[in-house]
């Protein structure tokens, strides 16, 4: 059985760092893709980061790119979103997914038709 289960969200001021931590069970990390995806309220879910599975190459949207590192553990698959300079357009709900893709994708319709698995997120929420 595979879970993804997500952790860290907390409320913090705008400028702080957060970092959110994946954790995936029943998948290997050479075959699987990790996404994290967040929703915003009232809004639809949008891609965050990715690392693909073998070489760990990863992607960022730009409205988090220079701010937000992802990286993953292989012994213990583990993954983590690393978000420095915090602002109040990051609040949401944080996913974690994994995929059976590569590369990996921060684009969610590029998730159907793979097999995936979603974690019940975690809540950011900054404030100014």
């Amino acid at each position: 059985e595979v879970q993804v289960v997500e952790s860290g969200g907390s409320s913090v001021q705008a400028g702080g760092s957060l970092r959110l931590s994946c954790a995936a069970s029943g998948v290997s990390f050479d075959d699987y893709s990790i996404g994290w995806f967040r929703q915003a309220p009232g809004k639809e879910r949008e891609g965050v980061s990715c690392i693909s599975s073998g070489d760990g190459s990863t992607k960022y949207v730009d409205s988090v790119k220079g701010r937000f590192i992802m990286s993953r553990e292989k012994i213990g698959n583990m993954a983590y979103l690393q978000m420095n300079s915090l602002t109040p357009e990051d609040t949401a709900i944080y996913f974690c997914v994994v995929g059976f893709l590569r590369p990996c994708t921060v684009r969610l319709e590029k998730l159907k038709g793979r097999m995936h698995y979603w974690g019940n997120g975690t809540l950011v929420t900054v404030s100014s």
